[in-house]
């Protein structure tokens, strides 16, 4: 539900495709609004049966359904949502759904259709070169815009404003052409999204009135008749919450469709989630693919995330990003690779003694609901901890409940003690166990394929068990530091 805006080479089009606007009228290509070439392909894709916004996890059933009706209905959209819940990730999927390439005028800067310019420059080209005039194609990546609105964004960033340097050269106050455009009219014939809409001033926002419902532009006291082209998609989270602006109630009305937007429902979901955007892979010298993240990590930090959602203690209208669980689920695999360079491990493998440099890493990601009053540093650390000690236990015993553990617990009979922590190898605590009795059965429950044990796995098991043995009052345990004893 989230990801990274990157910043990609500048694609190539087809050497096929006509560069000027007589070969252009010789093809069948016919000019759409960008609406009306979203409708089409997204009723392509729903035909076809792929999905419509792919890469999106946990909204199929829900906010999906709503995207897709919006779309059909050609509708501005405003997606409301706590922070981390996959707006903005959302919003640049929607670019998949516009043509791949599209023919604009060379030089253009509003990305005008050749069969249909809308400024003064626009129309004197086509006048004066007629079906010579020079036809450019530009991909779809370049037909987004974005804009974060921050206190001071201005009417110029977003619509334009009079360039004093085109006045001087000699225009008129009225001429059109003394405009800098703003980055509205620069996403001409594609998507412009505008990030945490009630941040933005009211002021502000009442630029974009005209935008949305007359689609022209006001600047300076002069009114252009731009015939804009674009689909606007805001995004907000809950006005309770923030308390740091609002949507005005006319902007608000001229979005045809508002989305709430909400965490995964499911368990799966989430762990999906997690697969898809989390960072734990790192290739070593071999070009070999580490560390190994176990199938019950994944579902104890799944499980955290959830349950630091559900607290009483943590501040609901805030909300925990999904951020939380990809930022806990890259910093176990981080310790992972520490204790593989300093210890001299041949391979990287994550463990129950990873999960620890989750809380400080992760505690800065949560609002406690009461912070400010009676909290303080130690009181929020000691509560996540607690819930990723239930996380940890709930893990354990959707995994391994009814197992036979007895062989495990035999072992500490006598007295014996096993010292685990984030700088003990997968072999060093493997020779402490020794024979692990019905093994295979656990590392099966844990999701480790047949054919596919390992040394580092068989630890990840074992330290699961122990970890679990301790939580369900079995089994005693010591820890200090990086270091922890469990046994006598």
């Amino acid at each position: 539900m989230t990801s990274t805006h990157t910043t990609t080479a500048p694609k190539i089009p087809p050497a096929d495709l006509p560069t000027t606007l007589g070969a252009l009228r010789a093809t069948d290509h016919t000019h759409r609004p960008v609406k009306a070439e979203i409708r089409t392909n997204l009723l392509a894709r729903l035909a076809a049966g792929e999905p419509s916004l792919p890469g999106i996890v946990g909204f199929d059933d829900t906010v999906v359904p709503e995207i897709e009706r919006a779309l059909l209905a050609g509708h501005d959209i405003v997606l409301l949502g706590e922070r981390g819940q996959g707006k903005t990730r959302l919003i640049r999927t929607l670019l998949g759904l516009l043509d791949e390439w599209t023919p604009t005028l060379s030089g253009s800067e509003l990305n005008e259709h050749p069969y249909a310019p809308i400024t003064v420059w626009g129309r004197r080209q086509l006048a004066e070169h007629g079906d010579s005039t020079p036809v450019v194609w530009i991909h779809r990546e370049d037909r987004y815009g974005e804009k974060l609105a921050t206190p001071d964004t201005s009417v110029g960033d977003l619509i334009g404003d009079v360039d004093p340097i085109k006045v001087a050269e000699g225009r008129t106050l009225g001429d059109p052409e003394t405009v800098h455009y703003g980055l509205v009219p620069r996403t001409n014939r594609g998507i412009f999204s505008v990030n945490e809409l009630p941040d933005l001033a009211e002021r502000i926002q009442v630029a974009l009135l005209n935008v949305l419902e007359e689609r022209d532009i006001q600047i300076r006291g002069y009114r252009l008749r731009l015939p804009l082209d674009l689909l606007l998609v805001a995004s907000a989270n809950p006005e309770d919450y923030t308390n740091r602006g609002r949507i005005v109630t006319p902007l608000k009305d001229r979005f045809g469709s508002e989305v709430r937007t909400h965490y995964p429902l499911d368990l799966p979901d989430e762990i999906t989630l997690l697969r898809q955007e989390a960072r734990t892979t790192w290739s070593d010298a071999g070009g070999h693919e580490r560390p190994l993240i176990p199938e019950h990590l994944l579902d104890v930090i799944a499980r955290y995330t959830r349950l630091v959602r559900e607290s009483q203690h943590v501040d609901h209208r805030s909300g925990v990003s999904a951020r939380f669980a990809i930022a806990a689920l890259e910093t176990v695999a981080a310790s992972a690779v520490r204790r593989a360079a300093t210890t001299g491990e041949e391979r990287a493998a994550a463990r129950v003694c990873d999960l620890p440099a989750v809380v400080p890493a992760s505690r800065g990601k949560v609002e406690f609901a009461d912070a400010g009053s009676d909290s303080d540093d130690e009181r929020e650390t000691e509560i996540l901890s607690h819930l990723l000690r239930r996380a940890i236990n709930e893990t354990f015993r959707s995994r391994l409940g009814g197992l036979d553990l007895s062989g495990i617990q035999n072992h500490f009979e006598s007295g014996e003690v096993v010292e685990s922590g984030d700088m003990i190898t997968a072999e060093q605590l493997l020779a402490q166990v020794g024979r692990v009795p019905r093994l295979a059965e656990m590392l099966g429950r844990l999701g480790v394929p047949e054919g596919e044990e390992s040394p580092q796995q068989a630890a990840a098991a074992v330290e699961l068990v122990l970890e679990g043995l301790h939580l369900t009052r079995r089994l005693a345990k010591d820890s200090q530091g990086g270091r922890t004893i469990y046994g006598a």
